[in-house]
């Protein structure tokens, strides 16, 4: 019997999300962000949420909606410097950070995804990441012990999935949305396209459907370029 797990829009993908809630959001900038449902959380105003992010997108799109209307109290992340509001909100104290260097988020998210709970890496050794954290030394080199990262939701965005929750991410998408989504308790995608199981290469599938549990078609994408920089004629 085939597996389906399409849902009908994104209203009914987004069911469930509440206040207070740890929400994992893939993306890469502004590449690969799941346009569609941070739309719908900002008018379903759900409020106190923590936010597992590489970044917050800018002031007026993606995660920097969330952020205008302060419905995220605490982001963890790596990268802060296109959003002039989450800079603003940070400095103010309105916002609990966690600064990650950018390797050991997409490490701590994977981990979570595959039941590991966590691991040594010697970045952040020496800095302000490793206060309170553990030490060991490896080969002769100090290690910081980190944690795994998972979350109630895992929100991800592809470009092609089928009805059973195969997804296949697009160039710089595949950065962050493959490991959130698999440490996510319920993971929704939204997709470019989606398609009939068994219409997907099997060798061409990043994230296998055993780990999605919500597909929708997603609609109007913006695809947004953060800093566009062109030749001068």
């Amino acid at each position: 019997m085939a597996i389906n797990k399409v849902v009908a829009n994104v209203q009914e993908a987004t069911q469930g999300i509440q206040d207070g809630m740890t929400l994992m959001l893939g993306g890469f900038g502004l590449c690969g962000i799941p346009e569609n449902c941070i739309a719908e959380m900002v008018k379903m105003n759900v409020t106190g949420i923590t936010c597992i992010s590489n970044n917050a997108g800018v002031d007026d799109f993606g995660l920097g909606l969330l952020l205008q209307k302060k419905q995220i109290k605490k982001m963890i992340s790596s990268y802060v410097g296109e959003n002039d509001e989450f800079e603003r909100q940070m400095l103010s104290g309105e916002l609990e950070v966690d600064l990650i260097p950018q390797g050991s988020l997409a490490e701590r998210c994977r981990a979570g995804g595959a039941g590991i709970p966590a691991f040594f890496t010697p970045a952040g050794y020496g800095t302000e990441i490793a206060e309170g954290k553990e030490v060991r030394e490896f080969n002769g080199k100090p290690h910081i012990l980190e944690s795994a990262l998972t979350a109630d939701f895992a929100i991800v965005k592809a470009w092609k999935g089928d009805t059973a929750g195969n997804l296949v991410f697009k160039a710089t998408a595949r950065n962050f949305n493959p490991m959130m989504a698999m440490a996510g308790k319920i993971t929704i995608a939204e997709v470019e396209e989606l398609v009939e199981e068994g219409e997907l290469d099997p060798n061409t599938i990043h994230t296998p459907g055993i780990f999605v549990q919500r597909i929708f078609q997603g609609i109007d994408y913006e695809k947004r370029i953060e800093q566009l920089t062109v030749q001068p004629k």
